[in-house]
């Protein structure tokens, strides 16, 4: 059924369309990215480190409020 509606919705030029602007956006992106990587490592050192110590003080936070709102 799915396809059916699907080959109605999406025309040949529409999935040219679409294919052609997923890799587009792609390379743009990798562009970006590789211009932008020096400044990341200059400005944002550690920052994956201070990402994930944020990460699980909110879950033990959530743990421990949990526990302190339940009595158990």
């Amino acid at each position: 059924m799915f396809i059916l509606i699907a080959t109605k919705m999406f025309t040949t030029g529409r999935i040219i369309f679409a294919s052609l602007f997923v890799v587009a956006f792609v390379i743009a992106m990798l562009f970006s990215y590789k211009k932008d990587a020096k400044n990341n490592k200059k400005h944002y050192q550690n920052g994956a480190l201070y990402v994930a110590i944020g990460i699980v003080a909110v879950i033990a936070l959530l743990f421990l409020s949990k526990f302190l709102i339940s009595g158990r």
